[in-house]
């Protein structure tokens, strides 16, 4: 039976660390079938090892994250884990730096994974990202803390964020309203973003200027976009036509993300993704980077990154 003594300056971090009612510890309890205590600053894990050692690594990369005053969750500890199982845990310092932006509660945007950093990473040092993964990878959201940034440090304009008004199973004439009304539900998380990065008072006085506006993929048509940076969101369900339409709309000064789930099309009649199209055409363009999403970068629920995994064996199983 092997034991190892953590000491932490700051009680608060190990209340962080374990988390309400002790989740978060008793998830590391169970990954590396170790005990662990806290006496006052100290940790202490027993168990074998090997158990304990990589439980050790566990804890203090996430007493890093915690140092930064960040909530450590499940789905962190989980990562984390993950980390040390690859021999990466050294990594978690890319997890802590300052961040992308500060939203309206004072919440600090940072990347939760290894993928959304190099996502970030892309973003900053490309004219052209496209960033493609399963739902939850913060494909979208990062994207729009990203144009926030931009914008609050004056190297855009304007923030525009579109996407195709494809019916999940449902059609757009049986909703009330005018056009908007009708695809507004279908910009919902455009805007949740935005009121989370700047306030619904500063969004509505935005959208009035027409500093940020949030349209159809379909208002795009006939327009250059300069100094701009602009969002495609849900590209997957883009034909080929509609993509190559946006994709030529980029102006001067201007930026793009575009975003999509090749595992999510919703396009009628079989109709193939332009979005897939695009990943083989511009490949090896310069100046525009693919960046691909997997389930470990998933930050949602639990359940959303074991659906993810469950989803891509079936169709592997169905492929063979």
């Amino acid at each position: 039976m092997a034991e190892k003594i953590i000491n932490v300056k700051d009680t608060d971090q190990i209340i962080g660390l374990f988390g309400t009612y002790d989740e978060n510890i008793n998830t590391i309890q169970r990954q590396y079938d170790v005990v662990v205590l806290s006496r006052g600053t100290d940790i202490k894990i027993t168990g074998s090892e090997d158990n304990v050692s990589r439980a050790a690594k566990a804890i203090e990369a996430l007493m890093k994250i915690t140092g930064t005053g960040e909530r450590v969750s499940d789905q962190t500890v989980r990562y984390i884990a993950s980390m040390v199982d690859d021999g990466n845990e050294e990594l978690v310092d890319e997890l802590t730096g300052d961040g992308i932006c500060v939203t309206t509660t004072g919440k600090i945007v940072r990347p939760r994974t290894l993928g959304q950093k190099k996502y970030i990473d892309a973003i900053k040092s490309n004219t052209i990202v496209i960033g493609v993964g399963p739902a939850g990878t913060g494909k979208t959201y990062l994207a729009v803390a990203m144009a926030a940034k931009a914008f609050k440090a004056h190297e855009i304009k304007r923030i525009i964020l579109t996407r195709p008004a494809v019916e999940a199973g449902e059609k757009l004439g049986f909703l009330p309203g005018d056009l908007q009304d009708k695809v507004d539900p279908y910009l919902r998380p455009l805007y949740d973003a935005l009121f989370e990065m700047f306030g619904a008072e500063n969004f509505s006085k935005y959208m009035e200027k027409g500093i940020i506006e949030v349209a159809p993929l379909a208002y795009m048509r006939g327009r250059t976009l300069d100094d701009a940076f602009i969002i495609l969101d849900e590209a997957q369900n883009t034909t080929s036509e509609q993509i190559k339409m946006f994709l030529t709309r980029l102006g001067n000064g201007s930026r793009m993300v575009i975003t999509g789930d090749v595992t999510q099309i919703d396009l009628p009649d079989r109709k193939s993704s332009g979005l897939i199209e695009a990943m083989k055409v511009l490949r090896n363009v310069d100046d525009i980077n693919i960046h691909k999403f997997n389930e470990k970068d998933v930050v949602r629920h639990k359940l959303v990154q074991d659906i993810v995994k469950a989803y891509e064996k079936y169709s592997s199983e169905r492929r063979k």
